[in-house]
């Protein structure tokens, strides 16, 4: 018999699931949002309304016994919407709050260690996404850039395009999971794009962009053409830099 919890599947949730949990001193055995598949045999279920201020008590009790990239991990695992990732990050936060001491460096706990191994593989996912975001410039004067990471990345990336291109209006865009990010110059907003033509192969219609654009993205092709030594061309170690997966939303690698 299995005990389940159901929330709306936000952060926030999540972390008001934890609540909850410890009020009635009762913790589930999985976690379900609206439309999941439940369990055969289900021996009692607790619905849980996303409350900011029970998140916020929650996420003040883990600041006063977790180190800030312990915290980091929590919100990168938490992007990586891999199946089981907020049962979980619940499991990880109640060791934390259970223990006398700091958890976060025993890796002898499978948690510890599952939580640190995703939390890796999102950072490099996210390392991944800013180095080779290419913008592209629009007619509207907006530098526009798809992206399409393994994970939902884009988030964790926002503020080092705020601190680099603060002076600029720029706009990036998740193609995998149809959402993005436009700055105008003094905040960031959610996007989606409405216009099905805006977007030809993943890459942004030749016919929005800015009239020297082209120009542009020829000159870098030369660039990078001509400071390709043939003789010490290396495609595996290229592939290992730069994965092939990048290549098609990337100037440089076309023709």
């Amino acid at each position: 018999m299995m005990s389940i919890f159901y929330y709306d599947k936000t952060f926030d949730g999540l972390l008001s699931v934890v609540f909850d949990a410890y009020k009635i001193k009762y913790f589930p055995q999985a976690l379900l949002g609206e439309g999941d598949v439940e369990p055969m045999f289900m021996e009692r279920g607790h619905t849980t309304v996303t409350d900011p201020n029970k998140s916020d008590r929650v996420w003040a009790a883990l600041c006063k016994k977790l180190s800030k990239q312990a915290l980091n991990h929590i919100h990168h695992v938490w992007q990586s919407e891999r199946p089981e990732a907020d049962y979980l990050i619940f499991r990880y936060i109640r060791k934390v709050i259970d223990s006398p001491h700091s958890i976060e460096t025993d890796f002898t706990d499978e948690d510890v260690m599952s939580m640190l191994q995703l939390a890796k593989k999102v950072s490099k996912d996210t390392m991944h996404l800013i180095e080779f975001v290419r913008f592209q410039k629009t007619k509207e004067n907006i530098f526009f850039s798809p992206v399409a990471p393994d994970y939902n990345a884009l988030p964790l990336a926002l503020h080092h395009f705020i601190d680099r291109f603060a002076d600029q209006q720029w706009a990036l865009y998740d193609i995998r999971r149809g959402y993005g990010f436009y700055y105008n110059l003094q905040r960031v907003e959610e996007i989606t794009l409405p216009d099905e033509n805006t977007l030809i192969n993943g890459n942004i219609n030749p016919m929005l962009l800015a009239e020297d654009e082209q120009k542009f993205q020829k000159l870098w092709r030369n660039y990078f053409k001509a400071i390709t030594i043939v003789e010490r061309i290396n495609k595996r170690q290229q592939r290992q830099h730069m994965p092939a997966r990048f290549w098609h939303l990337l100037p440089e690698m076309q023709n």
